[in-house]
């Protein structure tokens, strides 16, 4: 995660009170939210509670909440959240929290809140829009480069129900590829085999000449590494889309 920078103290007080923009910026924000002993995601619902507890609900609050969706916080996870402190630090708490929670993730979950949260939930970045291999994908994925040099290595990101076309890695000797499931669910498939779901931390060792497809679950984002095996006059052939029934029945 990138450094957090904050001057807002420095900004509003640093004539007026500069030890306190001082301790503001650079102790509380600049040391205390940059320690790694708590991710960051943790530390943005703790300091949404410890907020609400204290019945703090101005703009603060707000600042908060919209840093805790940022960090990957979802619709759902942030009302439960209340909820539950609620019945520990009083239920009008709760009623004033939730009027600001809902103008920070709306009523509707936009496509790049759920691709946000699901950022957050690996160290890889997402990267752009696969759009050099667009032809061969069923939906919208995403590459980042990770390694391009002795072995590659690229994250690959799917949206909901975005599967690559079957595929076959041909190579004289050696090839093939490794994948490493880094984020949300998926669906691995060799022709003529059953479908395989996918999780964080599963491991599909890909052998040339094999034809298969992979891509994300009907009603979830997923992410998997990409290792490139080295091999001699290796090649790929995409072959035919991975139909709606097919994927369907998954």
């Amino acid at each position: 995660m990138a450094k957090i920078v904050q001057t807002a103290g420095r900004n509003a007080l640093g004539e007026f009170a500069p030890d306190f923009a001082h301790y503001n910026d650079d102790i509380l924000f600049g040391e205390n939210w940059n320690n790694q002993d708590i991710d960051h995601k943790t530390r943005c619902i703790i300091t949404v509670v410890a907020l609400m507890s204290s019945g703090i609900t101005d703009s603060s609050l707000k600042f908060h909440l919209e840093n805790a969706k940022k960090a990957g916080v979802t619709k759902k996870e942030i009302a439960s959240i209340i909820t539950h402190a609620a019945f520990y630090v009083g239920w009008p708490k709760g009623w004033a929290v939730f009027n600001m929670a809902k103008e920070v993730w709306n009523e509707q979950t936009t496509a790049e809140d759920e691709k946000a949260a699901h950022a957050a939930k690996m160290v890889f970045p997402i990267g752009e829009p696969n759009t050099g291999f667009a032809e061969y994908f069923i939906g919208q994925s995403y590459l980042a480069p990770i390694s391009t040099e002795q072995v590659g290595i690229f994250n690959v990101t799917f949206e909901p129900g975005c599967r690559n076309n079957w595929h076959i890695h041909h190579a004289d000797k050696g090839g093939g590829q490794i994948l490493v499931c880094v984020a949300g669910k998926g669906w691995y498939q060799e022709w003529g085999k059953e479908a395989i779901e996918l999780n964080p931390g599963d491991c599909v060792n890909i052998p040339p000449e094999v034809k298969h497809w992979h891509g994300a679950a009907a009603n979830s984002w997923f992410s998997h590494l990409v290792i490139e095996v080295p091999g001699e006059n290796g090649s790929n052939e995409w072959l035919e889309a991975v139909d709606d029934e097919q994927y369907g029945k998954l």
